[in-house]
């Protein structure tokens, strides 16, 4: 799965078109109605109540997930939001209070839990995964800049704006390209107005797998198509 990509179309990249980035938020008031709904299932699928986590995108709640989760619930796996509140971005002890949560699910399903993270969510899943990776079954990474330029987005500057550091220089010390030590899956879109494509498809040695959508970055948890490889990237 995935296309193989060189170094320099990772490295040298920039931010998407400003007209892609417009009409991710020309969507958004759509995708917050849609949120309310589900499930969105299209084909039968059978989870066998295994767990699944779901964490949020920069700025956003569980609240932003719910169709995901709700999705997720239908095909029979149990599932839970992050429960952090909104995400503002990485603080020192995410690591911390993530492991309280994972303790939570390790005392009700008694195995490993499958990580979903949209955009800056996958990224603290990533390291999250490389911190417990007896906890985790496999990562999978809804649009997440984990490649490349970490400014090849149009979120970075709200970020340093918001967190007070720079993006590249967080209270926890990470290596986003380095691959954890599960499973892991990159779904990414050439749609996508906010994340460039190539930072989050990856390079091979980063993931394991690259899994192409046709959702723009409001889409990855909402639209059928990226739903759908979400749930064969949890049979695989």
């Amino acid at each position: 799965m995935g296309r193989v990509v060189s170094q320099l179309q990772t490295q040298y990249v920039s931010a998407p078109p400003l007209g892609a980035l417009l009409r991710e938020v020309r969507v958004l008031a759509d995708l917050r109605r849609g949120w309310r709904y589900g499930p969105a299932l299209r084909f039968e699928h059978d989870g066998e109540r295994k767990p699944v986590m779901v964490l949020p995108g920069f700025l956003a709640s569980d609240g932003s997930t719910v169709m995901l989760r709700r999705t997720l619930k239908a095909a029979n796996y149990m599932t839970y939001s992050w429960g952090q509140g909104r995400n503002f971005g990485v603080r020192s002890d995410i690591i911390e209070r993530l492991d309280r949560k994972m303790d939570r699910i390790e005392r009700e399903c008694g195995q490993p839990a499958a990580l979903i993270g949209w955009s800056l969510g996958g990224l603290i899943a990533r390291e999250y995964a490389k911190h417990r990776p007896d906890r985790v079954s496999r990562v999978i990474t809804l649009g997440s800049p984990f490649s490349g330029d970490l400014r090849a987005n149009h979120a970075w500057r709200l970020y340093e704006l918001i967190n007070r550091h720079p993006v590249d220089r967080t209270p926890l010390p990470v290596n986003l390209t380095e691959k954890p030590p599960v499973p892991t899956f990159a779904l990414w879109s050439e749609n996508d107005g906010v994340v460039a494509p190539a930072t989050s498809r990856g390079l091979p040695h980063e993931r394991d797998h690259a899994l192409e959508v046709a959702c723009g970055h409001m889409g990855f948890t909402t639209s059928p198509d990226s739903i759908e490889a979400i749930l064969k990237a949890l049979e695989a």
